[in-house]
């Protein structure tokens, strides 16, 4: 059925649920993973002198995130040890997350999308937006969504 599924993670205790979801899926089926994280390019830039919010530079910016992603990467590579699930990490960088998932699910050849979800719907869908919906609404491959 399914051979490769992508596990996008934010670092939540929510994306845990998308996360054991996925892996134990990939593992029943005897599939592989990749967890990814989606980041944004850069902080705002200002000017050419690279200015940027609260006195923060670029790099020091840029580590700091990147710190945050191997640490929500860790736990999808410990859960998919755990499960003796093949896992494959990596860091994309779109300013719109769900952008970024789908963007990956395509060029690392996923058939399949497991994510979290807070389960909001109607106008608190509306109010607060949801990556989750968005890649519900733009995947052309199934989507497991966990609750």
């Amino acid at each position: 059925m399914f051979r490769h599924i992508l596990i996008p993670t934010d670092g939540s205790r929510l994306a845990r649920k998308g996360i054991r979801a996925g892996v134990r899926l990939a593992a029943a089926l005897g599939a592989r993973v990749t967890g990814v994280y989606v980041m944004a390019p850069t902080p705002h830039v200002y000017n050419e002198a690279a200015v940027f919010y609260a006195g923060v530079s670029a790099r020091d910016w840029r580590k700091s995130f990147e710190r945050q992603a191997n640490k929500a990467l860790a736990v999808v590579g410990a859960e998919a040890r755990a499960a003796k699930v093949p896992c494959a990490t990596l860091i994309v960088h779109y300013r719109q997350p769900w952008k970024g998932i789908l963007t990956a699910a395509h060029r690392r050849k996923c058939d399949a999308i497991a994510i979290a979800s807070h389960g909001r719907g109607g106008l608190g869908g509306l109010i607060l937006g949801s990556e989750t919906q968005s890649v519900l609404a733009r995947s052309r491959i199934p989507v497991l969504v966990a609750r």
